[in-house]
């Protein structure tokens, strides 16, 4: 396969951008449909599944971190964490649909896993969600909208 390091690249980074670490990985998708030497579905499968992954390893961090919220040194206080289920509560696991979000899609896929979201439901619904913001990318950068 051509270009493996190039696909493998793009993976990482829709990996980590899905994960707390900032990053972007719509950035390198960009590149690599502008240089057009990338097959199109390709990208937005490789991009789709390492961030859906990346949202993958949030939810078991949200699993994990939940029986540490007693502990004095943990990150987050117990108020923020009300909030957070309170507004997941509120709005239900649709809510995930806006996991590709800046600022709000990372929290929002650890409280998830906080609050024990089925992975089974979890990981459809944020996929969907993941794969229709590449989809876009393609989208606005041919010009399809």
């Amino acid at each position: 396969m051509n270009h493996i390091l190039e696909y493998a690249g793009l993976f990482a980074a829709a990996f980590l951008s899905a994960t707390v670490l900032p990053f972007q990985s719509e950035v390198v998708l960009f590149g690599l449909l502008v240089s057009e030497h990338y097959t199109r579905w390709l990208l937005v499968l490789v991009a789709s599944i390492g961030n859906t992954l990346g949202s993958a390893a949030n939810w078991l961090l949200g699993r994990l971190l939940a029986r540490f919220e007693d502990r004095p040194w943990f990150p987050v206080k117990r108020e923020a964490i009300k909030r957070a289920e309170a507004w997941y509560r509120r709005y239900g696991r649709w809510s995930l649909l806006l996991s590709w979000l800046p600022f709000i899609g990372d929290p929002l896929t650890i409280v998830a896993g906080v609050l024990r979201e089925p992975f089974p439901v979890f990981f459809a619904i944020v996929a969907v969600a993941k794969t229709a913001r590449y989809f876009a990318v393609v989208a606005l950068t041919f010009g399809w909208f």
